[in-house]
């Protein structure tokens, strides 16, 4: 499993945002659609009928983000070794993203946690907004797009790349 700009790839499969798990909110990327997963969203969108997708409430990383993450990890820290028993904020679930599927019927708002801890990049948010839209330009962009990111998720060992790396396969996926 590994996150490159806004997409966690699982193996062969390709989510905005992180894999939700249970009931949790997601959206699954398939050659079939865009499928919306989780409690309080279902279905599929086909492709054929999917004219459109952006993507909302994006959090990107600048230091003052940073700083507040590490601060919130380090007063947790503190209040656990004062009062260990207690409520802490590191259960607290990460925000939502929006991914928006516009279609001859209209907009559809899908929601998903987002995967990146201090938010992303503001290069790898362009990148994956630019890809998202791509992917609305046609039958054989998408298979195209959608089968190579799958296939180096198939391939992949380890964990999410670098930065740089993970900005070089969004643009290698947008060639």
């Amino acid at each position: 499993m590994a996150m490159v700009g806004l997409f966690w790839i699982a193996e062969g499969d390709v989510y905005v945002g992180a894999k939700p798990t249970g009931m949790a909110p997601g959206v699954r990327l398939t050659a079939e659609g865009v499928v919306a997963l989780g409690d309080g969203q279902d279905g599929l969108y086909l492709w054929e009928d999917v004219n459109a997708l952006t993507v909302s409430d994006v959090p990107v990383k600048t230091l003052m983000r940073q700083v507040g993450v590490f601060t919130e990890v380090a007063l947790d820290t503190v209040m656990n070794l004062a009062a260990p028993v207690g409520p802490t904020r590191t259960g607290e679930a990460p925000p939502l993203m929006t991914l928006s599927v516009g279609s001859a019927d209209g907009e559809h708002e899908l929601k998903a946690y987002v995967a990146a801890a201090v938010g992303y990049s503001p290069t790898e948010v362009g990148l994956s907004r630019t890809l998202l839209s791509r992917l609305t330009e046609g039958a054989a962009t998408m298979a195209t797009t959608l089968a190579a990111m799958s296939e180096w998720g198939r391939t992949w060992e380890g964990g999410s790349p670098r930065v740089s790396q993970r900005e070089a396969l969004l643009r290698e996926w947008l060639a």
